[in-house]
C-alpha cells in the first residue's frame, strides 16, 4: 500500500501549487462550503491515481486545493463507506495521502441519527469521543510507519480545538451540543432496539461514516476535530422512520450555521 500512497501523493505535489496543512471532508451538510473555496484547482477523483470513487447520492467526487479565506486547504468533496464495498484500506486512503502531502489538522463532518433524548433534529454536535462499532479497524495489515503499531486513542478529538469551536459558536450565537459518535457499517438506518442499544453504550449520535477516517488521522498524528448534523432522531417524541433523502433535507436546512462554524475554525485554526 506504501507505494501506492506515494505514487498518488507524487501525482498530486505535481498539480499544487499551495502548501496546505489543513484538510476538510466535506461530508453531509457541509458540499456547499465548496463554493468558498476560491483559487480552485479540482482533480475528479476518477483522475487521480489509486482513488477510489464514490458512489453515495449527494457525495461529489473530487478533490479540491485552493483556498478558504486566506488559509491553503484541500477538501475532500465526497468520501467513501465501508457499505459500498470498500476495504477500509480503500475508504481511508486519502488520509494516509493527506499526510504526504503535509496536512496536520483534519476536520471530519457528517450527518447522524440522534440516540441521546435531550437533542433533536438541527441539532449540531461536536465529537468528543468516539465508538467504533464498524468491527473492524483500517490499521489491520502491516504497520504503516507513519505511527505506532498500536496507537493510543484516549484523545482522539483535539481538545484546544474543541474549544475553539464553542467560543466562535458562543460568539455567533451557534447553538453546539457535545457527545459521542457510534459508527456503524451501514448501509441500513437503525432499529429502535438498537438506538436504545448505542444509547446505553453511551453514544449520543450514531453513522456510518468519519470513525476509520479519524483512526488513521491519529495514526498519521494529524489534529482532530469533528462535527455531526443531527438528521433524525431515534429516540423519544421526535423518532421517526429515517430515509437518505430526509436525511439530505434536514442537513441542507441546517447547512448555513454548519459552513459559518467550520469556516471560522478553519481559519483560526
Amino acid at each position: 500500500m506504501l507505494s501506492k500512497i506515494q505514487e498518488t501523493a507524487a501525482f498530486l505535489k505535481k498539480k499544487m501549487t499551495t502548501q496546505p496543512e489543513t484538510a476538510i471532508i466535506l461530508g453531509t451538510g457541509l458540499g456547499g462550503l465548496s463554493n468558498e473555496i476560491t483559487d480552485k484547482l479540482e482533480i475528479p477523483y476518477a483522475n487521480i491515481p489509486n482513488f477510489p470513487i464514490s458512489t453515495v447520492e449527494g457525495h461529489s467526487g473530487q478533490l479540491i486545493f485552493g483556498k478558504l479565506g486566506k488559509k491553503d486547504i484541500i477538501a475532500m468533496q465526497g468520501r467513501f463507506h465501508f457499505y459500498e464495498g470498500y476495504t477500509l484500506q480503500e475508504v481511508t486512503f486519502p488520509i494516509r495521502i493527506f499526510r504526504e502531502l503535509g496536512i496536520k489538522t483534519l476536520f471530519v463532518s457528517n450527518a447522524s441519527g440522534g440516540c441521546n433524548p435531550a437533542f433533536k433534529v438541527g441539532d449540531l454536535m461536536v465529537l468528543t469521543d468516539h465508538i467504533n462499532y464498524i468491527l473492524d479497524n483500517p490499521l489491520c495489515g502491516p504497520n504503516i510507519p507513519y505511527g505506532p503499531r498500536f496507537p493510543g486513542m484516549k484523545e482522539v478529538y483535539d481538545k484546544e480545538l474543541i474549544k475553539k469551536a464553542d467560543a466562535i459558536a458562543k460568539e455567533l450565537n451557534i447553538e453546539l451540543q457535545h457527545g459521542v459518535y457510534l459508527a456503524t457499517k451501514g448501509p441500513t438506518f437503525e432499529t429502535p432496539s438498537e438506538y436504545n442499544m448505542f444509547r446505553l453504550w453511551g453514544a449520543d449520535a450514531v453513522g456510518m461514516s468519519t470513525v476509520p477516517e479519524v483512526i488513521v488521522g491519529v495514526h498519521c498524528g494529524m489534529r482532530i476535530f469533528g462535527i455531526s448534523v443531527i438528521t433524525d432522531m431515534g429516540v423519544g417524541e421526535d423518532a421517526v422512520e429515517a430515509s437518505h433523502e430526509e436525511v439530505q433535507k434536514a442537513a441542507a436546512l441546517v447547512e448555513p450555521k454548519m459552513m459559518t462554524l467550520m469556516r471560522e475554525m478553519i481559519n483560526r485554526s
